[in-house]
């Protein structure tokens, strides 16, 4: 399903960053100054991870005041980032956010940051229209769902044998299966 409305027409071109080797301490400064909650780590033009407020959080918990100091943040940075083009449709980056369960998407043409998305730039535009679209997805796994089933295969609602959730169970040999774990067979 499509909307229409591409990244790059909602995506954040002045994002907050900073380079690798800031301090912790800077960073925390940065971010208040700015009032974001994370920071975009880059080199040039190339991303090279996302800082947040939880990751400073965890290492004030963890470290001494003068230890932040010497942490930097390619040191606690998140380096595995799900990202998204700027021609990708906004259901693509509500999919990637609660697949993947962040809140923030930097958006990437050519190998170069030029941007970046988050759960709330979307939320901005109509609230209700994304729960319209959040059902009509939901419709449309379910339709999906019944679709790949085999009309002959036995269905019931129940626990799963194989992983314990409950859900529209499957007959298959001798269990009854959730739809994960009966696509798994």
């Amino acid at each position: 399903m499509k909307i229409g409305m591409k990244i790059g027409d909602l995506m954040t071109r002045d994002f907050t960053y900073v380079g690798p080797g800031v301090n912790l301490k800077e960073c925390a400064k940065v971010m208040i100054k700015k009032r974001v909650g994370s920071l975009i780590v880059k080199e040039g033009d190339n991303l090279r991870g996302i800082l947040t407020e939880k990751d400073i959080v965890w290492a004030v918990s963890k470290k001494s005041k003068r230890d932040l100091e010497d942490i930097h943040a390619e040191d606690l940075m998140k380096r595995k980032i799900v990202t998204i083009r700027p021609s990708a449709d906004i259901i693509e980056a509500m999919k990637k956010f609660k697949k993947e369960i962040i809140r923030r998407l930097p958006v990437i043409e050519n190998g170069k940051l030029i941007g970046i998305i988050t759960a709330n730039d979307i939320l901005r535009i109509d609230p209700g229209l994304f729960q319209m679209i959040f059902e009509t997805i939901k419709i449309r796994e379910e339709t999906e769902k019944l679709r790949r089933s085999d009309i002959n295969t036995l269905h019931e609602q129940g626990i799963c044998e194989e992983c314990g959730e409950f859900d529209v169970l499957y007959h298959d040999e001798s269990q009854w299966l959730c739809e994960s774990c009966y696509a798994k067979r």
